[in-house]
């Protein structure tokens, strides 16, 4: 959806939820009904959100000629990513920084990709889904969400979000998510085949990145 795009009016940045419960007890977690209400920050995961949001409130300081200070945040509801979203959202407004809307807002769309029959299994499991994506970004072997499916909803929402700012002034627009979700967009504003997913550098808990057009 982003291939016929050349600039954006808005900021956009990737920052992967802190250290979960989850990621701790080695599973995976990509059940709605389970992961929204369940698998929290560990103590470790919120100080990773708390040193990220200072480092982007620090550089939002310093780049203020080149960074809108008007920030918007987008969160995953669930709930590791909401708690990481909210950390932002406390920095961002205890340094002076104008919030969109004065909270984070939840979006369905930034959701963990569905990973079917290995949901609640070991984390090992992942490479196996990976495996398979590089040849099929369709498939939806195990009941697992496909590639295309993460692509489709994810840079839908960029769309959608550009649609909204476009008669306010720029805003730094920051998504908060889960590791294959923001991996899988960034193919889309790379401009290059989702099935490349794994092929991008991996984005570490609680890690901030800029989302640039390719």
């Amino acid at each position: 959806m982003l291939a016929d795009v050349n600039s954006f009016h808005n900021m956009f940045y990737a920052l992967r939820h802190g250290q979960s419960l989850a990621n701790v007890a080695g599973i995976i977690s990509s059940d709605p009904k389970i992961s929204t209400i369940e698998h929290g920050l560990s103590t470790t995961g919120v100080q990773q959100a708390q040193n990220a949001a200072q480092a982007f409130t620090t550089s939002l300081q310093t780049n203020s000629n080149t960074s809108p200070r008007r920030v918007a945040i987008y969160s995953s509801d669930f709930l590791r990513a909401k708690e990481t979203a909210q950390i932002m959202a406390d920095a961002c407004l205890a340094s002076g920084v104008e919030l969109y809307k004065g909270n984070v807002m939840l979006e369905t769309r930034l959701r963990e990709r569905y990973f079917g029959e290995w949901n609640g299994g070991s984390d090992e499991f992942y490479q196996m889904v990976w495996d398979v994506d590089q040849t099929d970004p369709n498939h939806v072997e195990s009941g697992v969400e496909s590639v295309n499916s993460v692509l489709s909803r994810t840079t839908q929402l960029i769309l959608d979000i550009e649609d909204e700012f476009r008669a306010l002034e720029p805003h730094t627009c920051i998504l908060v998510a889960h590791g294959d979700v923001l991996q899988i967009m960034q193919t889309g504003f790379q401009k290059i085949d989702c099935s490349k997913h794994r092929s991008l550098p991996h984005l570490e808990t609680a890690t901030l990145r800029e989302l640039k057009l390719g």
